[in-house]
């Protein structure tokens, strides 16, 4: 690391002009090419995945969408001549849009049944093909609305998919930049991880553009690489920059103290970066194509984020030299007032350290107690699929809703595919049976079953349930059919059903994400123990830290089910009211906090080690570890809080969960268990935190995350010093 430090200072325009031409380069490149996103179709192995591979093998299938467009008259009846006349005239001019293959007007005969006159309502079944406009679609319809017609549209091809970033990152930028002043009181200290961390996401985003056109992305995938990417690209070049202004101060030269900080923290910075990729990149085993694209973007995007802070931030330090103290400092460096550990004044840091050792145990209690209280919530998550039921009042998605519901149910919008296999006249009446039955089955509104013509061997019936498609009710339903109904029905003979359908297929999707959750929470919960105990050659240190990880992660999901499960602040937020966590939140969560609490982990203990492996006792390398990297892990939690929350007033719920459950996170994963319940457990177990067994020694390899030891730091401690270190008690291993 000291060797690219000093060849990056020395080449520093080179580097630069480097950074520029790639990102030059990579922008003409992506206006020039465009992208290519695609949502992943492939879903997990499941009985609604198998309906639609019958429906295709029987060539029942079709690649048209089918949507509804819905009216409401007030003081008007619904079939009022001039109501009709207005509404016919809207429906002949929809289906005279490209793309659109059929509608069928509930004032024909074939909608007769899609009128209820009680309500003054009636809606239309629009098919549409794979090239039709729905914009367009939209604006015709809602051309109709007057003073006592409301017209809304929904279904499927017109329910609004999340969308990339609409730039409320840019708040948090801002936010970043004011803390950062803050805290250095020099306008390039804290302009340098901004620009640092912003050129890193932006080169990235580039690339993963110009790569969307060979690889599987969602567009989604730009918002959360630019979600993580910006986090953690501005944090790693704070710890770097931290670390400079203190070699700085401490009398080095620029040329040394950009070596003494990529060397030191920059070697933390690579570390701990590695384990974020390593932890999206994990993703893969979930098995679902959209998180997969969306781990690969983000962990494309924290790759050059750490690329910028150990190559792109050194160059730029070396420009600026000096620049990064603020006048106080430089005044007092001219004046020869050198900083170092025995002349430092004490700290909120320091005195945070003290006050840890002395109470290591009701320290630990209490951020035990809230911990829990936070993470509590996270055993009620129900997972699944938000319908527009639970958007935000005034939306397109509710508008629709809230005419709909009333005059049709709120099922209507959540129907099941029962796809049945008949090779036999025996299966063909049992299956005839069964759908005569199912209207008296349990949270069942209706059953439509199209008729068997002679020969078919595929029957397809469509059951409609009493609730919408997020409701526990209709899960329970779709439950309640597989594991009781149908198999009663199928029973003695050769018939196959099949449950599928949109509603379905999420709940399909979210059981077989969960199911593999706890392989994950494992899977990551071993990697960050064995990587620690690489980096640090402990045992308890990493199982400290493996424990602690887990703990922040539940604590994450807690949060967004207490917001947007059970509904308190989310309409703050502007996503509408509670509704079950979407299925790739947890998933992401996970992903994301175990990497970013590595990130703290490693920075506070890497610190620890330092001091412990220059022969202090363990209470004082607690203590140094607390009160030198204390300040720099608040400054970089509440930074990525002030990122992370931005995107949690995006308006897209799942982008908006992902971001408030990141940002409480990092920030009690900082404060309570970084800060405090991690150096509390420390002080209690002792000098055993460094104990590692003598043959794991021999076969770990050696990594030096901490970088070799500080000659500033390496005179002893002043005869004042070390009387108050022994008198606290940090004299004793």
């Amino acid at each position: 690391m000291s060797t690219l430090a000093q060849w990056c200072y020395r080449r520093r325009f080179v580097v630069l002009g480097a950074w520029i031409t790639a990102l030059v380069g990579l922008a003409v490149a992506a206006l020039t090419g465009g992208t290519d996103f695609k949502t992943a179709a492939e879903l997990p192995d499941s009985e609604s995945s198998q309906s639609y591979a019958l429906l295709a093998e029987a060539d029942v299938s079709s690649d048209t969408t089918s949507s509804t467009i819905v009216w409401r008259t007030d003081g008007v009846a619904i079939d009022d001549p001039a109501v009709v006349a207005d509404v016919g005239a809207m429906l002949d001019a929809v289906a005279a849009e490209p793309g659109v293959a059929a509608v069928i007007s509930p004032y024909s005969e074939a909608g007769a049944a899609q009128v209820n006159a009680a309500e003054s309502t009636a809606f239309a079944t629009v098919a549409l093909g794979p090239d039709a406009d729905t914009d367009e679609i939209r604006s015709v319809a809602e051309q109709a609305t007057s003073g006592d017609l409301d017209v809304a549209l929904g279904g499927q091809a017109f329910v609004e998919l999340p969308s990339p970033s609409g730039g409320t990152e840019g708040i948090g930028i801002i936010a970043a930049l004011v803390i950062l002043l803050l805290v250095f009181r020099s306008g390039w200290a804290a302009a340098l991880p901004i620009l640092t961390g912003v050129t890193g996401v932006a080169t990235s985003l580039l690339l993963v553009m110009v790569a969307s056109h060979v690889v599987d992305l969602d567009s989604t995938s730009l918002t959360m690489a630019a979600l993580i990417g910006l986090g953690v690209g501005i944090d790693y070049a704070l710890f770097i920059v931290n670390r400079y202004r203190n070699a700085l101060m401490a009398g080095r030269s620029v040329g040394d103290a950009v070596a003494q900080a990529v060397t030191t923290s920059g070697r933390a910075v690579v570390f701990a970066g590695l384990t974020v990729i390593v932890a999206l990149l994990g993703m893969f085993v979930v098995g679902l194509g959209v998180l997969t694209g969306m781990g690969q973007a983000a962990a494309v995007t924290v790759l050059f984020t750490v690329a910028a802070a150990v190559t792109l931030l050194p160059a730029l330090l070396g420009m600026l030299g000096h620049k990064v103290l603020s006048r106080k400092q430089r005044a007092a460096l001219a004046a020869g007032a050198l900083e170092t550990r025995t002349t430092a004044r004490p700290t909120v840091s320091s005195r945070w350290a003290r006050l840890l050792h002395k109470a290591p145990g009701g320290a630990a209690a209490v951020a035990l107690v809230l911990l829990v209280a936070l993470a509590a919530p996270a055993v009620t998550m129900r997972v699944g699929n938000a319908d527009p039921s639970s958007d935000p009042a005034g939306s397109p998605g509710r508008e629709y809703v809230d005419l709909m519901a009333p005059a049709f149910g709120e099922g209507v919008d959540a129907p099941l595919l029962l796809v049945a296999r008949t090779p036999d006249a025996a299966a063909a009446l049992a299956f005839a049976d069964l759908t005569a039955a199912l209207p008296d089955v349990a949270g069942v509104a209706s059953v439509q079953a199209a008729p068997l013509a002679p020969g078919q061997t595929v029957a397809v019936a469509v059951v409609t349930p009493l609730t919408s498609a997020q409701a526990e009710e209709t899960q329970d339903l779709v439950r309640d059919l597989r594991d009781d109904v149908i198999p009663a029905a199928e029973a003695g003979t050769r018939l196959e059903v099949l449950v599928g359908g949109e509603t379905a297929t999420n709940i399909d999707i979210s059981d077989a994400l969960m199911s593999r959750l706890p392989l994950y929470l494992g899977l990551i919960a071993v990697l960050g123990f064995l990587l620690l105990a690489v980096a640090f050659r402990s045992v308890l240190v990493p199982l400290v830290g493996a424990v602690t990880n887990l703990a922040t992660i539940v604590v994450g999901l807690g949060v967004i089910t207490l917001i947007f499960q059970h509904g308190y602040g989310s309409e703050l937020l502007g996503v509408g009211s509670g509704a079950p966590v979407m299925y790739i939140v947890p998933i992401i969560i996970v992903g994301v906090m175990f990497g970013l609490s590595m990130d703290y982990q490693v920075f506070l203990v890497s610190r620890m080690h330092e001091e412990w492996s220059r022969g202090g006792t363990n209470g004082r390398a607690v203590r140094v570890g607390v009160a030198e990297t204390g300040r720099v892990i608040a400054t970089a939690a509440t930074i990525m809080l002030s990122v992370f929350a931005s995107f949690g007033f995006s308006g897209e719920r799942i982008v908006s969960a992902i971001g408030i459950g990141m940002a409480i996170a990092v920030m009690v994963d900082a404060f309570v268990v970084r800060l405090t319940l991690v150096p509390a457990l420390m002080n209690l177990i002792g000098s055993r935190n460094w104990a590692y067994p003598r043959w794991a020694d021999r076969i770990t390899p050696h990594v030096s995350v901490e970088g070799p030891a500080e000659t500033a730091d390496d005179r002893p401690a002043s005869r004042a010093e070390t009387k108050e270190l022994v008198g606290a008690g940090y004299g004793t291993r």
